[in-house]
């Protein structure tokens, strides 16, 4: 097909050289390059300490790969000036679980020096999408909320199905997921949840921002019987959370943590992965020198094995 392709275009313009000053072929504006931004977390684990201050689970960056983006590490101790000239050169960003203060931590005040410039640059036609997991998805709705609404909702070390909402069949998030795939959701363990705090639908409903700014596409119930939000969708901006960890499913192994490896778990992963970068693939921010960009992208990063020292086979220290 591609070869016969371009026998046709040769074929006009040698019969026709002026259509190719008339019609100009368009430029293609889907980036195939992408860059996605992983904010890392604050090391907060004594074993891990010796390591460095921050870090990012090798799982996350993995992640990112796997759906056919470069990822770039976005440390926390940046002058503000340089996040904004981060944010111009990658096509999206993650932020990921870990354990740090949603209001007074460097992962939140830098969270949301992004938060501002990403709702900034959509509003001007210029699409940035975000992703938030676990405690990500968290800093989320505190920053559209403007205020912490959390409280406990324990799910710790738990494989669970999810509650879909009706608006979930609609979603962007889950456009075009298989009929079985989307039957297997509601039935089978197939999301790992680690946290003690979350949402709750309570919070939700009776916040009018939070409101007005996600569409709820599925909730749990907490171990004390509480039902939380476990994932949302911007109804206007290209922005994500998820309560669960989606990375896992691929990535990760430990035998004492529930990490779904069921044959829908693995598929829901690669799924939500390629969902997220293709997201990213929207967006034409680019390095203003392409000689920069290797330098600043993980590859320049050797991870560390962790598996006996953490639940993760591999980190990425800084």
């Amino acid at each position: 097909m591609r070869s016969g392709f371009f026998v046709c275009v040769l074929f006009v313009c040698g019969c026709c050289p002026h259509l190719t000053k008339q019609t100009p072929l368009k430029k293609n504006i889907v980036n195939d390059r992408p860059v996605i931004g992983i904010l890392t977390q604050i090391v907060s684990d004594a074993a891990m300490k010796p390591y460095g201050s921050t870090y990012i689970p090798s799982s996350y960056v993995k992640y990112i790969e796997s759906a056919g983006s470069r990822v770039m590490p976005i440390k926390l101790t940046l002058p503000t000036a340089e996040y904004d000239s981060i944010f111009r050169r990658i096509n999206g960003l993650l932020l990921i679980g870990g354990a740090s203060d949603l209001e007074t931590s460097d992962f939140a005040r830098v969270s949301k020096i992004f938060y501002q410039l990403a709702m900034k640059a959509n509003d001007a036609g210029d699409f940035f999408p975000i992703w938030g997991t676990c405690l990500g998805m968290q800093l989320l709705t505190v920053l559209v909320a403007g205020q912490n609404l959390l409280t406990t909702a324990t799910a710790e070390n738990v494989a669970l199905p999810l509650n879909l909402t009706a608006a979930a069949y609609s979603s962007r998030m889950f456009e075009g997921f298989p009929d079985e795939l989307m039957k297997a959701l509601q039935r089978e363990p197939l999301t790992g949840n680690f946290h003690h705090y979350g949402l709750t639908v309570k919070a939700f409903k009776q916040n009018e921002k939070l409101q007005g700014f996600f569409t709820v596409m599925s909730t749990n119930i907490a171990e004390n019987g509480v039902p939380f939000l476990s994932t949302i969708e911007g109804k206007r901006y290209p922005f994500y959370g998820v309560q669960w960890h989606p990375e896992v499913n691929r990535f990760q192994w430990d035998s004492t943590r529930n990490f779904p490896h069921l044959l829908h778990a693995v598929q829901l992963s690669s799924l939500l992965a390629e969902f997220f970068v293709n997201e990213g693939r929207k967006s034409l921010h680019d390095f203003d020198d392409s000689k920069e960009e290797p330098f600043a992208l993980i590859y320049n990063y050797t991870p560390v094995f962790a598996g006996n020292f953490s639940g993760y086979e591999q980190i990425y220290f800084f």
